[in-house]
């Protein structure tokens, strides 16, 4: 990155964040250029030359023309009660805490995303702020796919309502969703919409109890046989496969 970039694009190139938690920190002005607190969110600047800092620590950016070689890319199979962030108030045990030291004590790594506290299953935790930007952007919403097991065997309607597009209690109207009944009251559910907690929600509307919900699949990525609270590197085609699905 040798001409002027947005800053907001730099800090995502350089794993900081994505470009939207980018903006975030430039309007709480935890970003500095050359010791000048940042206050343009469409401030350009030059990663070779400039000094950035965020919240007073530097940040490194990439050579030029090394930016996609210098990212790590994780999967993780997250239990339940594990938060999918980096860092929790109330102390309970983060994704990170479940990742081997020397990913720790390496790049910055972000979950891309998250699980709630009840959830487990596949999440993606990466320093590619560029990816995660298109991850989490509406526009490229990826399909994923949860294995929701359930007390009692829903009736034929409510997967109707599920396939047709509801409208939650709280009023916000849901796309179709892909729902597939399996054996021992297990659904298949295929989701393209990023609604908070949706899955719980449309079970709650629909009077049903959810057991167990794990995500088993993000766009080509699939948890596969990945034992729980375990992790490993993506494989380069599966890096490939999941930047070509968002236009990367």
């Amino acid at each position: 990155m040798n001409s002027a970039v947005r800053l907001n694009k730099a800090l995502a190139s350089a794993g900081v964040c994505s470009r939207r938690k980018a903006d975030e920190l430039i309007a709480a002005g935890a970003v500095c250029v050359n010791g000048i607190v940042a206050d343009e969110l469409g401030l350009r600047i030059d990663p070779a030359t400039d000094r950035i800092t965020v919240h007073g620590k530097p940040v490194d950016f990439p050579p030029p023309g090394m930016e996609s070689q210098a990212h790590t890319y994780v999967m993780l199979h997250k239990p339940i009660q594990v938060v999918s962030t980096v860092r929790d108030p109330q102390g309970r045990p983060t994704v990170l805490d479940l990742l081997p030291e020397k990913l720790r004590k390496g790049p910055r790594l972000y979950p891309v995303g998250r699980l709630d506290y009840f959830s487990e299953g596949l999440l993606l935790l990466t320093d590619d702020g560029e990816l995660t930007n298109r991850l989490t952007h509406p526009r490229y919403h990826l399909p994923r796919r949860y294995q929701v097991r359930l007390r009692e065997r829903p009736e034929r309607h409510m997967l109707e309502c599920m396939q047709k597009g509801m409208t939650l209690r709280e009023g916000e109207r849901l796309a179709p969703v892909d729902a597939e009944m399996r054996e021992n009251n297990t659904l298949l559910l295929t989701l393209r919409q990023g609604v908070n907690r949706q899955i719980r929600r449309m079970c709650r509307d629909l009077g049903l109890t959810i057991l167990t919900l794990r995500r088993v699949s993000l766009g080509p990525l699939q948890l596969g046989d990945l034992p729980k609270g375990q992790c490993r590197p993506l494989l380069q085609s599966e890096v490939t496969a999941l930047k070509k699905a968002v236009g990367l």
